[in-house]
């Protein structure tokens, strides 16, 4: 998907009759949306008397699991009388889906995540199955909710469109709705027929300057491949993973990693191979069967993360893989704050 200049079709809609939307697109189909659960706000399905949000800074949980689930069937086997069958793949939902309110961060992990999933060679057809389900609508940030955000640094921005399908914004006392793609455009029927003028979109275009303005603090992202890509060995590594738990915190959390193992379930005649999520901070994740470890400590397996993020991942498709949530600033158990290190590294 690619950002676009300008929207297919756009609405205005009375912010008093969002909740009616939502609720009539979830009689239709499975929505899900922020929620408040307990202390937390997470993606939970729309049903049963649930509200989805309209005010709310994050979810705690990158919507990325609505893809690249944590733990998937792939297929499925039996023994039967020549050896092992193949049974099957796993039975998928084939029901369309909405993911409504996501920020624009998060749909923009889409976007990364597209690349690596569905690529012209390589593609992935359960991922690539939901996503073709699924439709996406976000809402901008008008002000960009944690001073630990800084998706301006990494080729975001707070009303950034790329992997979203409608784009809400708030006005004040409306909201614009742009429906950017074909998937987006089916839920116009929804939404009304309030047409946006020239002075809605002034409007957008102002809070789209101010919200990216109010991210003070610029990190040189793009500005370190240089020295990644000639300092595998700097002294330097040997530094920033001393503190590290190796709690996998930061890539479970993280809407762009996307590390899996694939294990097999055999239970009596019937089994069954599973996708699940795993890290690249984990001692397990690299080691043989032999029982080398070609990433025997910390040190390595930090390195790894940090250069995927800003060097493979550049060199592969273009983009840093990072979308600047600040989820791993956030919850990091010792305080591992990716931004310094960036200003650390651009200082060398």
């Amino acid at each position: 998907m690619k950002n676009r200049e300008k929207a297919m079709e756009k609405r205005l809609i009375k912010k008093d009759v969002l909740a009616g939307i939502v609720g009539k697109i979830a009689g239709d189909m499975s929505l899900f949306a922020p929620t408040n659960v307990e202390d937390n706000v997470l993606y939970e399905l729309v049903k049963d008397g649930k509200t989805a949000l309209a005010n709310y800074k994050n979810t705690k949980d990158a919507p990325k699991g609505f893809f690249f689930p944590r733990s998937e069937t792939l297929m499925r086997y039996t023994r039967g009388d020549k050896g092992m069958e193949f049974a099957g793949l796993a039975a998928e939902d084939s029901g369309k889906m909405v993911l409504f309110g996501v920020r624009p961060c998060d749909a923009r992990s889409f976007f990364l995540l597209d690349m690596l999933f569905d690529q012209d060679k390589y593609k992935d057809p359960y991922y690539i199955e939901k996503r073709a389900k699924t439709t996406v609508v976000a809402m901008s940030c008008v002000t960009p909710p944690y001073a630990t955000c800084f998706c301006t640094s990494v080729g975001g921005s707070p009303t950034s469109t790329d992997g979203v399908d409608v784009m809400l914004t708030d006005l004040g006392d409306s909201y614009l709705a742009e429906f950017l793609t074909e998937k987006g455009k089916e839920l116009i029927k929804y939404f009304g027929d309030g047409k946006a003028d020239a002075k809605a979109d002034k409007k957008k275009e102002e809070i789209a300057a101010a919200s990216a303005k109010a991210i003070t603090k610029a990190y040189p992202a793009k500005d370190i491949k240089a020295f990644l890509d000639a300092n595998f060995e700097h002294p330097f590594w040997d530094t920033i993973h001393r503190k590290c738990l190796a709690c996998g915190t930061c890539t479970y959390m993280c809407p762009t990693c996307h590390c899996f193992d694939i294990q097999d379930e055999v239970k009596a005649s019937d089994g069954k191979r599973i996708r699940n999520w795993d890290s690249c901070m984990f001692p397990l994740f690299t080691k043989e069967t032999s029982g080398h470890n070609p990433r025997p400590t910390q040190k390595e397996r930090w390195r790894q993360r940090f250069m995927h993020k800003f060097r493979y991942y550049v060199d592969m498709f273009g983009p840093i893989a990072s979308v600047g949530c600040g989820r791993c600033v956030m919850y990091c158990p010792v305080n591992l704050d990716i931004r310094k290190i960036v200003e650390d590294i651009s200082k060398r």
